[in-house]
This record gives C-alpha cells, sequence and structure tokens, in this order.
C-alpha cells in the first residue's frame, strides 16, 4: 500500500501567535457547547420536564444545522468576513442562552423550545466557521489542524470539570441548576469580543460566480467525494446511537456508577491522540485512516455488544479518540483539500449540514425507535447485545463501499506521494 497523505513538502512553519490566536478560538468554541449540552438532561429533568420534552430539546441543535449551516457558509464565502460572523452569532448566541436559563417552568416549555432552536440556528454555523477560519491561516492543514482542534476538546473537557468540581455544592450538583446555562452565555460571550481578534478571513467567492452552495454541492459530482459524503452521513447517524444511550447502557447493561467520569475517557483519548494523526496521515494515507475510523466505530460497538468482561467496554469507550480523531478530523482536513478555494467554507458547511445536521438528526430519531424494539415491554430492560448489534452492521456495510469505491483524486493523490518523506506531525513539533 502506498501512503498517501496530502501533506505540503514546502510549508512553512504555523507562527505562534497565530497558533494560540486560533487554538483559543477552538478551546472557547468547544466550551460554549460543552457547558450546557451533555447536562441539558439532567437539568430539565430536574425542573420536572417530561422525558419527551428532553428528546425533543436534543434534537434541535441537529435541526439547527440542517436548516442554517449552509446558508451561512454561503454568507462566508461571499459577503462577510468569517470572523465578523462569528463574533456576531456568539454575541447573540450569549443574550440567547442567557434567556434560555431564565425559563424554568415546564408551562413554559414552548419558550424554551423556541429560544433553544434560534440558538442552534446561530451557534452551529460557528463549527464550520471556526474549522474556514483555521484552514484558511495554517500553512498546512494536515500537519497544523490536528494541534489546534485538541484545544476544542481541552476546553469540552474543562467545562465539564468546573460544571462537576466547582459550580456544584455538597447535596446540590451544578446540573440541577442553570448555572451550567449561565457558563455557557458568558463563554459564548467572550468567544464573541475574542472573534474580534481573530485573523482576518475575507470572503472568497468572487462578484458573479455562482451561488458557493450550489457549487458546493456540484462537487458531489465527483464519485469519490460522493462516496465520502455519504458514507460520512451513515457514520454520523451511528454516532448518535453513542451519545443517545451509551449513559444507559453504561449504568443498566455494565453496572457503572458514575458514568459521566468513564463517559470521559473517550474525551481524553481523543485529546492525546489528535495530536498525532499528522503523523499517521503521512505514514498510511488519507483512504487508511479514513477506514481505520470507520472499522473502530464497528469494533466499539462489537465490544459494547459482547458486554464483559467489563474491560471490552472500557476499551470501547476509549476508542472514541480512534473513531472521532481518524474519521471526523481527518474528513474536514480532507474537505479542505478538495474543496476549491473560493468554495471552500461552503464545502465544510456541507460536511457538517450532512454529519452534524442530518445524521445526527436521524440518527437520534433512529436509535430510540431500535432501543424500543430491544426493550421487553413488561419488564423494561433491554436487549444490549441486539441493539448495539444494529450500528455495528451498519458501519461494516459502510466500510465495505467506502473501501470498494472512494478513490483520491490523481492531482491530490500525487500531491500526497511527493509530500510523505518531508512533512513534519504538528504532535511531535
Amino acid at each position: 500500500m502506498q501512503p498517501s497523505s496530502g501533506i505540503a513538502t514546502d510549508a512553512p512553519p504555523l507562527r505562534m501567535d497565530l497558533r494560540i490566536n486560533l487554538s483559543i478560538m477552538m478551546f472557547l468554541q468547544f466550551a460554549v457547547w460543552g457547558a450546557w449540552f451533555v447536562v441539558l438532561g439532567n437539568y430539565l429533568g430536574h425542573l420536572k420536564f417530561s422525558n419527551t420534552h428532553i428528546g425533543t430539546m436534543y434534537s434541535l441543535m441537529p435541526l439547527g444545522a440542517i436548516f442554517s449551516t449552509l446558508f451561512v457558509g454561503q454568507i462566508a464565502d461571499r459577503y462577510f468576513s468569517s470572523e465578523r460572523l462569528m463574533a456576531i452569532l456568539h454575541l447573540a448566541g450569549a443574550g440567547l442562552l442567557y434567556a434560555m436559563a431564565q425559563v424554568q417552568n415546564p408551562d413554559h416549555y414552548m419558550m424554551l423550545i423556541g429560544l433553544t432552536f434560534v440558538y442552534s440556528l446561530l451557534y452551529n454555523p460557528t463549527l464550520a466557521l471556526s474549522n474556514s477560519i483555521a484552514f484558511s491561516h495554517i500553512p498546512s492543514g494536515e500537519r497544523d489542524f490536528p494541534g489546534i482542534r485538541v484545544l476544542g476538546t481541552i476546553g469540552w473537557i474543562a467545562v465539564g470539570l468546573i460544571v462537576g468540581q466547582v459550580l456544584s455544592t455538597p447535596g446540590r450538583p451544578a446540573y440541577h441548576t442553570n448555572l451550567p446555562l449561565l457558563l455557557a452565555a458568558g463563554l459564548s460571550a467572550v468567544l464573541g469580543l475574542f472573534s474580534f481578534a481573530l485573523p482576518h478571513t475575507p470572503p472568497t467567492g468572487k462578484a458573479g460566480d455562482a451561488i458557493p452552495f450550489i457549487r458546493a454541492l456540484g462537487l458531489l459530482k465527483d464519485p469519490s467525494f460522493a462516496v465520502f459524503f455519504g458514507v460520512s452521513f451513515i457514520i454520523t447517524i451511528v454516532l448518535a446511537f453513542y451519545y443517545s444511550f451509551t449513559g444507559k447502557f453504561l449504568e443498566t447493561g455494565a453496572g457503572v456508577k458514575d458514568v459521566a467520569s468513564t463517559m470521559s475517557i473517550g474525551q481524553f483519548a481523543e485529546m492525546l491522540l489528535l495530536p498525532f494523526l499528522p503523523w499517521f496521515l503521512k505514514r498510511f494515507g488519507m483512504k487508511s485512516v479514513l477506514a481505520l475510523g470507520m472499522l473502530c466505530w464497528g469494533v466499539r460497538y462489537a465490544m459494547f455488544a459482547v458486554g464483559s468482561p467489563f474491560a471490552l467496554v472500557i476499551i470501547g469507550v476509549a476508542l472514541h479518540g480512534i473513531c472521532f480523531d481518524f474519521f471526523f478530523a481527518a474528513g474536514f482536513i480532507h474537505v479542505d483539500n478538495t474543496a476549491p478555494k473560493e468554495i471552500r467554507a461552503s464545502g465544510q458547511a456541507l460536511f457538517s449540514f450532512l454529519t452534524y445536521g442530518v445524521g445526527m438528526y436521524l440518527g437520534s430519531v433512529l436509535s430510540g425507535y431500535v432501543a424500543e424494539a430491544y426493550t421487553n415491554p413488561e419488564t423494561g430492560v433491554t436487549d444490549w447485545r441486539g441493539f448495539w448489534m444494529v450500528p455495528a452492521a451498519g458501519v461494516i456495510a459502510s466500510l465495505l463501499i467506502f473501501l470498494a469505491a472512494f478513490r483520491m483524486k490523481p492531482a491530490v493523490a500525487a500531491a500526497d506521494l511527493s509530500a510523505d518523506l518531508a512533512a513534519e506531525p504538528a504532535g511531535l513539533q
């Protein structure tokens, strides 16, 4: 197998001031999300919102990605600089998070739904915008992006520790209060103001160009790009199974008492592995890295299905590092390599739309139906072995399609081959 990674041989080193600037952006970007999203169900349950209400609330973020991400990607490509758009969206988002924190009566559920949905319309596009800003200013996406993106994972872990250890008091965990939402509001305001200090990233679309979103859809005419997007879409459906039901599985199926800390093993694995992604790309090539990431999704769910010894479950949780880094982080790099410069923001937005949007939404809904089908209506006990085998089978089918149909573009592959001997991975610098 001939490796190919796409790392440029003559890319200059990333300036330290730029690395710090973009790293702070990533840290805050995911700290805002992680502060409230993980414990939202606990908070609403404490306020006596119904399980149906809680499930609907969790579906709003992917719905926001479906409706807003591509539209904002077009704006960033054609009309406004990305950093100013980031500032506006996060400052407005801070106000909405604060308003969400004030709604604590289940009778006002529709107001909370409305506020949360509008917030999701504002936050979701910033995921693509932050990636676009980073890729626009780093000399080598493969070498430099993982070392910057890992700060997002650190931000997610940090706010989790703040919520669990700093804001909580004996007998009154923070996730039974609105403090996580208020923390997220404060962080969003900080990121909004900080965004004005981000490097200037002007729109790249030219007057008279076709709408960048339509041109981004044109990328799907390339068979391998279509395969990549299609498989990414399916894998994200599988990802929703993990976030929707792993916590319940650990508690009721594996006997775990501290579910939150156990699941954080996955984020720590992601944090440790992401800086080494450039080395894997250089050594094994983009296609092999993507395939390995997909395979590990299937292995993880197979381990959950077996369920014992308990070490298998822990290994399955820890595989999050490979599952996420080797497919999603590498996937954003592949989009950056493939999309023309003038529609790069829309290309990133299209990837986010299909994965974090449509795929995550359908996966959340589908996982609920699958869990119901494998739960005994009389005892309420779930057949976790049968449940986890469903997404495992979906992963294997997707992997076989990917291996058979995905091909790197010749121009990209040629550049990859010439780069393998010279590029240095960011995580080892």
